[in-house]
C-alpha cells in the first residue's frame, strides 16, 4: 500500500465515520423532520457515482468508503421517507 492510498483510506474512515452518529440518532429516535430529503437524495446519488468511478479507477479506498457511506446514507434516506 502506498502513501496516497493510505491517505485515501484515512479520508474514507473520517468521512464515513461522520455519518455514524447521524444514522445512530435516526435509529434511536426515528426523527428525521430536520433532515433534508433533497440533500440525501443528491448525496446518495453522488455516492453511487463515486462507487462507479472507484470501480473504473480500481481505487479500493474510494469503493469501500463510498460503499459504506452509501449504506448509511440510504438508511437515513429510507427512514426520512418512512418517518419524515
Amino acid at each position: 500500500m502506498n502513501f496516497v492510498e493510505l491517505i485515501g483510506i484515512l479520508a474514507g474512515i473520517a468521512t464515513t465515520g461522520s455519518f455514524i452518529p447521524q444514522a445512530h440518532k435516526v435509529y434511536k429516535t426515528k426523527k428525521t423532520e430536520d433532515l433534508s430529503l433533497a440533500m440525501f437524495m443528491c448525496f446518495n446519488t453522488g455516492l453511487f457515482l463515486w462507487i462507479i468511478y472507484g470501480v473504473r479507477m480500481n481505487a479500493i479506498s474510494i469503493i469501500l468508503a463510498n460503499g459504506v457511506t452509501l449504506v448509511l446514507g440510504m438508511y437515513i434516506l429510507i427512514m426520512k421517507i418512512k418517518h419524515g
